[in-house]
């Protein structure tokens, strides 16, 4: 961990004017955890697939994985910024690992049985007090603009960042789009993607993610103004550029998701394109985890280097 805090890790923080100390020394830990300490970049280890996709699905391919502490330690070996997990995935091993990383609980998880069609919404698993007595840093939540059940979403989350904000904790939010406002091809469309990193930024997230964006413009309304201002979106550099600017431009930490597992070199070219662009980091799971343990290590480690130029 760098020793001071760095002239990017001050600039970042004085983009938070309304929290409190508590919040931001949560921020500032971590902005300067990890390998990526003091960049202003991220890298964060999250673990929710378990719960999102099941057991087999998200570990057989590793598994070491069904362990709850292997991930801990994935995280601290592999010099992460932070470690996300929902309730049980933290408990099996917040107090073993106290204080060697930050944790983000996730505060709301879906399951793979239930199929919810236009109206998407994930359960309220966890709660800020919980975050609290495990020691997190911050709490995740997940929304999914464009479902149905769009409205409740942002209401939990409004309560649940109010209750952060008041006891000092960081706020990230996933922002998917998905349900019945949106093609399953328009989910990683460009303006979608900038739509969600927007969404996030209003109700009050600190950190948002997203997925990476494609080249492609969902909405007709938004089609016209994208050609009228030729809004670059050939390149991912350029999508992503798009995406920061969007979220109060780039005065709010925007990270991108490694979605499913692919090849080593794949992950690397997305990294390039999102660094390009001005993105935060990443936030990379099964890409990392479904690996046996020397290439994940191996593979954040690359992820790293790109990130620190």
């Amino acid at each position: 961990m760098p020793e001071r805090t760095t002239a990017r890790v001050k600039e970042i923080l004085s983009w938070y004017q309304s929290d409190n100390p508590g919040t931001l020394a949560n921020l500032h830990r971590l902005l300067m955890t990890g390998t990526l300490g003091g960049t202003g970049k991220l890298v964060i280890l999250p673990v929710d697939q378990g719960f999102e996709h099941g057991p087999a699905r998200s570990f057989a391919p590793n598994p070491e994985g069904y362990d709850p502490q292997y991930h801990f330690q994935l995280a601290i070996d592999a010099g992460c910024n932070a470690y996300a997990a929902p309730l049980g995935f933290i408990e099996a091993g917040a107090a073993r690992y106290a204080g060697q990383i930050p944790t983000i609980l996730k505060l709301n998880n879906s399951d793979s049985l239930s199929k919810l069609g236009g109206a998407p919404i994930s359960a309220v698993t966890g709660s800020v007090k919980e975050a609290v007595r495990l020691g997190c840093s911050a709490i995740g939540y997940t929304i999914y603009p464009a479902s149905d059940a769009r409205n409740e979403q942002y209401e939990h989350l409004r309560e649940l960042t109010e209750e952060a904000k008041a006891h000092g904790l960081v706020v990230v939010v996933w922002s998917y789009p998905r349900g019945s406002g949106v093609s399953k091809e328009g989910e990683t469309a460009v303006d979608i993607a900038a739509y969600a990193a927007q969404i996030a930024a209003q109700l009050g997230a600190h950190i948002i993610k997203v997925k990476p964006p494609k080249d492609l413009v969902e909405h007709p309304e938004a089609k016209k103004v994208y050609e009228k201002y030729q809004i670059p979106t050939k390149t991912m550099a350029d999508r992503v550029r798009h995406v920061v600017q969007s979220a109060f431009n780039g005065k709010r930490i925007v990270i991108f998701s490694g979605g499913e597992a692919k090849g080593t070199e794949d992950v690397l070219n997305e990294i390039r394109g999102i660094k390009e662009g001005g993105g935060f980091g990443s936030i990379m799971g099964r890409n990392a985890f479904q690996r046996p343990k020397a290439e994940a290590l191996k593979l954040l480690s690359d992820v790293m280097k790109i990130y620190q130029g």
